[in-house]
């Protein structure tokens, strides 16, 4: 069995499909298990042990689509929902699923300050979207995958006077950065 799952992007949105994708390989073990994500996002999806195979898109999707009607996927994951991800699915043959994307809510939500979006987190809108599957989360929490070389040991030694630990959080909008 052959399983393509789609996130083009971002950091932290690829970083919360990671519970899909342990899921996924969990309910299939011997399946293989395929990503769809931008090129740029390589080094967060490249070490995670469930995903076998990474397909990366640069500037146009037209070449990834060539390469992915040549594999003969059972079942497509969609977790970003827009229209590239449409354009993949309808190119491809298999079973399709996807979740509820509540882009209305959202506009609402950030450009009028009215939130009506349920208070469901979005690792369980992807769960339900896959209740026909019966995937279900197994509580384990999101992971990131480092390589064995990026890791670093530390010890109280390591840390700066005081026991402060300093954390860099980042984003490419200006919205989703935590201000100084």
């Amino acid at each position: 069995m052959k399983i393509l799952i789609i996130r083009f992007s971002s950091i932290g949105d690829l970083v919360l499909t990671t519970p899909v994708v342990r899921c996924v390989k969990k309910k299939y073990p011997e399946a293989e298990i395929h990503f769809l994500s931008k090129s740029s996002f390589q080094p967060i999806l490249a070490n995670n042990p469930n995903i076998d195979k990474l397909h990366l898109v640069e500037d146009s999707l037209s070449p990834i689509i060539k390469k992915l009607k040549s594999i003969p996927f059972d079942l497509i994951i969609d977790l970003h929902k827009n229209l590239r991800s449409k354009r993949v699915k309808m190119a491809l043959g298999g079973a399709k699923y996807s979740f509820k994307k509540l882009n209305k809510e959202k506009w609402l939500l950030v450009n009028r300050k009215k939130n009506i979006m349920p208070k469901v987190h979005i690792v369980d809108r992807y769960f339900n979207g896959l209740e026909p599957l019966d995937i279900n989360y197994d509580g384990e929490g999101l992971s990131y995958f480092i390589k064995p070389e990026d890791e670093a040991v530390l010890n109280r030694k390591n840390l700066i006077p005081n026991n402060y630990v300093i954390i860099a959080a980042g984003a490419a909008h200006a919205t989703k950065r935590i201000p100084p």
